[in-house]
């Protein structure tokens, strides 16, 4: 018999930031558990349920009791079980009965090979076991391995220490309407749970689950409670969206989330702020309403904020005077410490600032900040330079660019560094790109953020990174497995990205000597180029595949190591395009056949650099060189031109004078002036084929 299985776990508050995992870890434990036991058809089914106060599950087609099993059992070997005459020994009679066969004969065993020797074997049908007992150990289990934030102990009524993330209260076990005998951290199972603490009547708040598939429903409509992570979440999405009307609500998912992880019933209410707050740095108030109150702001479609905001509760009422009087109470003096620090930090100047730099430690083995932007503001002086750009510029805004570090605005929001450097400097007076520098030197930030705007801002960002990879890679802190705790995967990306997206004419080898130039003067430092190269070019690899480019047709490209990435992505879509060529396997091949004759004759190549048509002796091979000959000023033509498509295009044209010369010549003739004619030919050949990627990688 199959049936619906429900388990709820009752508990005080969970914490709302790991909430969305403990739901998850809860239900795949206990339906992994009851799978590896075979409780599970193929096609059951787990829901998880999470809310500030349970941890729930239900699983369809749980089995009652788990099939019966054929197990055959390895006794002995026979050479231990028997002894020389061919009679029992003592160790197998021992063997038996501990496997629960005491009176199992010789004659009832299977003999059969086991590897180089042969072992006696017991085949049986092992009965199935009750759910009750597979549960109780899936539970326990899952239980345990729960992803905890940290385990408090508390005292049961009974005295009995537990271990939870919070105290536990009651346990919910169903199956189907029946109740299971179960016991979990002190408790005994039932089918009784507890409504929402405000909506439901004191007297009332004990609400029945009578039977599994009735859980949801039953907490929606009796308890005020709506089980379902997901679905709560987006009842607020849906909240905060209708009550914005004709603005535009911020609601990012990591706040949803744990607003998700506060409430159980939640209702979304309209509050307001005094508009005098508005003259604040927008991205101030947002933060600290976001991060210090969990609520959302509002902007109109222009992006400016609103001094309305929106908030979810967990009462629902007619009456919310209250609820919004109180919000609006408490998040007063937050936007009046907001604008207090606004209002302190705009009397001093950002280069006012840059002396105390020299009292911030960035790094005991690298020195202080001051000696960072200083490394920073050089490196970024020399990037202007080479991008052609204002070189005053990018050293005013590599300067300024770690001053508001200092402010008392970045000290109480540190999320704020950079936009606030930008504020100040507008205040101050400085040229809008020194002022922009500021913020845009940390983009991109994540995955898909927006590229600095201006040159100076990428020259800045640029050293910035440069600066941080080398520094921090050459004292041996570069990323090992999933820790990566200086961002130096989201460094080098910024970098690529910026290479790629903006097309810079600028050389890795020649950013990253600079960047090590910087740090002459740093005791023992390492030289860390090599690595750093490497470890860019992997991550190369993973841009492109992003891009929907094979792995084939990024290693026809990166497997020459560039230098620049100006015209990649032209080079990949040319190696993209010719790979659908008919033409394409053929050529590929063939070059990478020639890729291993010249690797392998790479003394002979030494003097074998031109080609001597005295020396041609067989038709394919004088076929091959004409057409070697007539399609390079094609191939020069087009490279010259930056047309990458059309110099691979123009190799299709060789294939048949190259297959020809592969079937009808031998390239290792004995006669060595004849062999190296040959293999000067080749040379020619394998050149001009991996003027934009080397397409032998194209080849299965």
């Amino acid at each position: 018999m199959t049936q619906t299985l429900l388990i709820e776990l009752l508990t005080e508050e969970l914490p709302p930031k790991a909430l969305s995992k403990l739901g998850a870890a809860f239900a795949a434990g206990i339906f992994n558990g009851l799978k590896s036991r075979d409780f599970l058809e193929e096609d059951s089914v787990a829901t998880s349920y999470a809310t500030p106060r349970r941890l729930a599950v239900s699983i369809t087609k749980v089995r009652d009791v788990s099939p019966d099993k054929s197990i055959r059992e390895k006794v002995l070997p026979v050479t231990v079980a028997l002894d020389k005459e061919g009679n029992p020994t003592a160790p197998l009679a021992k063997k038996l009965a501990a496997l629960g066969f005491p009176d199992l004969q010789v004659a009832d065993l299977e003999r059969a090979q086991d590897g180089k020797a042969e072992s006696f074997f017991h085949t049986y049908t092992a009965p199935g076991s009750q759910l009750v007992t597979g549960l109780q150990a899936a539970l326990e289990d899952s239980v345990a391995k729960l992803p905890i934030p940290k385990v408090m102990s508390y005292q049961r009524p009974d005295g009995a220490t537990v271990q939870f993330v919070r105290p536990a209260h009651s346990v919910i076990a169903l199956f189907g309407d029946t109740v299971l005998p179960l016991t979990l951290l002190g408790l005994t199972a039932s089918n009784v749970t507890q409504g929402h603490r405000f909506l439901t009547a004191p007297g009332q708040r004990a609400v029945t689950v009578s039977h599994a598939d009735a859980y949801a429903d039953t907490l929606v409509e009796k308890a005020k409670v709506i089980p379902s992570f997901e679905a709560r979440k987006e009842q607020i999405r849906a909240g905060l969206l209708a009550k914005a009307g004709d603005d535009q609500v911020l609601m990012p998912e990591a706040l949803l989330e744990e607003v998700a992880s506060l409430v159980e019933w939640p209702v979304v209410y309209e509050c307001r702020f005094e508009d005098e707050f508005l003259a604040v740095p927008q991205e101030c108030l947002i933060l600290t309403m976001q991060t210090n109150q969990k609520y959302f702001a509002l902007t109109d479609t222009n992006g400016k904020l609103r001094s309305r905001f929106l908030i979810v509760s967990n009462i629902a009422t007619d009456t919310p005077q209250a609820i919004v009087g109180g919000n609006e109470r408490v998040v007063r003096p937050r936007l009046s410490d907001a604008k207090f620090f606004f209002e302190q930090d705009k009397k001093k100047t950002l280069a006012s600032r840059l002396p105390l730099l020299k009292n911030v430690v960035y790094h005991n083995k690298l020195g202080t900040q001051a000696e960072r932007s200083d490394r920073v503001t050089a490196l970024a002086t020399a990037i202007a330079g080479r991008l052609g750009a204002d070189v005053a510029l990018a050293e005013r805004g590599a300067r300024l660019s770690k001053a508001d570090l200092l402010t008392d605005m970045v000290g109480e929001f540190p999320e704020l560094q950079g936009i606030m450097g930008t504020y100040y400097a507008r205040h101050d007076g400085e040229n809008e790109e020194v002022a922009l520098a500021a913020s845009e030197h940390y983009q991109p930030r994540f995955a898909g953020d927006a590229l600095p705007s201006t040159q100076t801002g990428t020259a800045v960002a640029l050293a910035d990174k440069l600066e941080t990879l080398v520094g921090i890679w050459a004292i041996g802190l570069q990323p090992t497995g999933d820790k990566d705790p200086f961002a130096l995967r989201r460094h080098a990306l910024g970098i690529l990205r910026m290479l790629i997206e903006k097309r810079l004419p600028l050389a890795i080898s020649e950013l990253l000597a600079d960047a090590v130039a910087q740090f002459s003067a740093v005791p023992n430092f390492k030289d860390p180029t090599a690595e750093a190269t490497a470890f860019m070019l992997d991550r190369l690899r993973g841009i492109l595949r992003e891009r929907g480019f094979t792995p084939n047709e990024i290693e026809a490209v990166v497997a020459q190591n560039p230098d620049r990435l100006d015209d990649i992505v032209q080079r990949l879509e040319a190696v993209q395009a010719f790979a659908s060529l008919p033409e394409a396997g053929s050529l590929a091949a063939a070059n990478k056949r020639i890729t291993n004759i010249l690797k392998k004759n790479e003394a002979a190549l030494a003097q074998a650099t031109t080609v001597n048509p005295a020396l041609l002796q067989d038709e394919a091979e004088n076929n091959l060189a004409a057409a070697v000959a007539r399609v390079q000023p094609e191939v020069d033509a087009a490279f010259a031109a930056g047309d990458f498509t059309g110099t691979l295009m123009t190799l299709a044209q060789l294939r048949d004078d190259v297959d020809a010369f592969f079937n009808d010549v031998m390239v290792m003739a004995d006669d060595i002036a004849l062999r190296n004619n040959r293999l000067a030919l080749l040379s020619s050949l394998h050149g001009m084929m991996n003027r934009v990627a080397d397409i032998s990688k194209l080849a299965a």
